[in-house]
């Protein structure tokens, strides 16, 4: 199979780019490098240096690659940038996703998985772990966006025949994410713990998430790829796990030679406070369920950011 993967040298693409080398398939990537990195990449990955944005530059990537399937995680993704500038999200989540969607039908693509959101997307829902079918009620740009994208790809399907699926994550943590960004609280916590820095939380460190391994999500997209499912489907542990119970299970994992107590900063604005994904859809279409327990992960996250690795 000839795989395209936008946004491939992020951190959940680039994951993606080696669990489908891994599996004996030929990659390109398409990523504009504003977040991504070409050290995320193999040798044995194309990539394509252009913006999502930019309709001429994707059609001429799909032109030149003619891909199979198309693996679309090129995104904006900061929750608080949303809310400051939703034109610019909209941009590139619903733009450049029209984009690709155009570019794969025109150019032949079997299949387009959508890498989507959970949590953003339902917002508030009195119902956890939330199924797909809860109300669509995201607090910020962001989650409203992707649920938009979700909707092209759905609609390109209809009209066109174009087969696509919505994968929504809950928070996908692992190697690779970012413990210099702004988003990504595990990878935030895992850099203050190697270089003793304080971390800080958000709120009252209450609320809670679903952290699934980026392992986990990679298994999930090429089980997305080879199935004929289009509903959207969650990807996720179901478990909820507060703020302050990740900083004690990082605590627990480091040396205890340095300090490791949050400080508590304002809450931010846009951010739900409960968020847990039901994923009985994902079993039941693509076989697929959470395998990486939470303390695993965290242990070959934080050795990860340790060692500096790629």
């Amino acid at each position: 199979m000839k795989a395209l993967v936008t946004g491939g040298a992020g951190f959940i693409g680039s994951n993606v780019v080696d669990g489908l080398l891994a599996a004996g398939h030929e990659v390109a990537v398409l990523d504009d490098l504003s977040t991504g990195t070409r050290d995320n990449l193999p040798a044995e990955a194309t990539l394509h240096e252009a913006d999502v944005a930019d309709v001429a530059a994707v059609a001429a990537v799909f032109a030149e690659e003619r891909p199979e399937v198309v693996f679309h995680l090129a995104a904006h993704i900061d929750v608080r940038v949303s809310v400051e500038d939703p034109l610019r999200d909209s941009a590139i989540n619903v733009g450049g996703t029209i984009n690709v969607l155009r570019a794969a039908l025109e150019h032949g693509a079997r299949r387009v998985v959508l890498s989507s959101t959970g949590g953003a997307i339902y917002g508030e829902t009195e119902l956890i772990p939330t199924r797909e079918d809860a109300p669509i009620r995201p607090l910020a740009p962001y989650g409203q966006s992707k649920f938009s994208a979700e909707g092209y790809c759905a609609l390109f399907t209809r009209l066109h025949g174009l087969s696509t699926i919505s994968l929504r994550y809950a928070n996908v943590y692992g190697p690779r994410q970012d413990p210099l960004g702004e988003g990504g609280v595990v990878a935030i916590f895992c850099g203050c713990l190697s270089s003793g820095a304080t971390p800080r939380i958000f709120g009252d460190g209450l609320q809670t998430r679903d952290y699934v391994f980026v392992g986990d999500v990679v298994r999930a997209n090429l089980l997305a790829a080879a199935s004929d499912a289009t509903e959207p489907v969650n990807i996720g542990s179901g478990v909820e796990t507060t703020v302050l119970q990740l900083a004690d299970e990082l605590r627990a994992l480091g040396d205890g030679e340095r300090p490791f107590e949050p400080l508590h900063e304002p809450a931010r604005a846009g951010e739900v406070l409960r968020s847990a994904l039901d994923a009985t859809r994902a079993g039941e279409l693509l076989g697929w369920r959470a395998e990486v327990g939470l303390a695993e992960g965290l242990r070959t996250t934080l050795a990860h950011v340790a060692a500096g690795a790629r």
